[in-house]
């Protein structure tokens, strides 16, 4: 069973979107202008995406991770698992 969304607002799931993206981007020694223009978005998206201001469309979510040279799936999974050991830490 999962929990419940009201532990943590969508808010707070795309901040931790924003970070696995800076991760995976920073581990590839990427820019954001890069990952931008190979993904086809604008630099200015990257940097809102990774500050958890905005959240990707699936589009855009699967450009990025084509970019990145990983499934859409890791960024999803690895934030989901980020958004759940959370939720654990504030449930104890």
């Amino acid at each position: 069973m999962f929990p419940s969304m009201g532990r943590m607002d969508s808010t707070s799931i795309s901040r931790i979107f924003g970070e696995v993206l800076r991760r995976y981007r920073s581990e590839r020694g990427i820019t954001q202008e890069e990952l931008a223009f190979q993904a086809g978005v604008d630099r200015t998206f990257v940097y809102r995406l990774e500050h958890g201001v905005r959240q990707p469309t699936i589009t855009t979510l699967i450009g990025m991770s084509r970019a990145l040279g990983v499934s859409a799936m890791d960024l999803v999974g690895d934030t989901e698992r980020e958004y759940l050991c959370r939720i654990e830490k504030i449930d104890s």
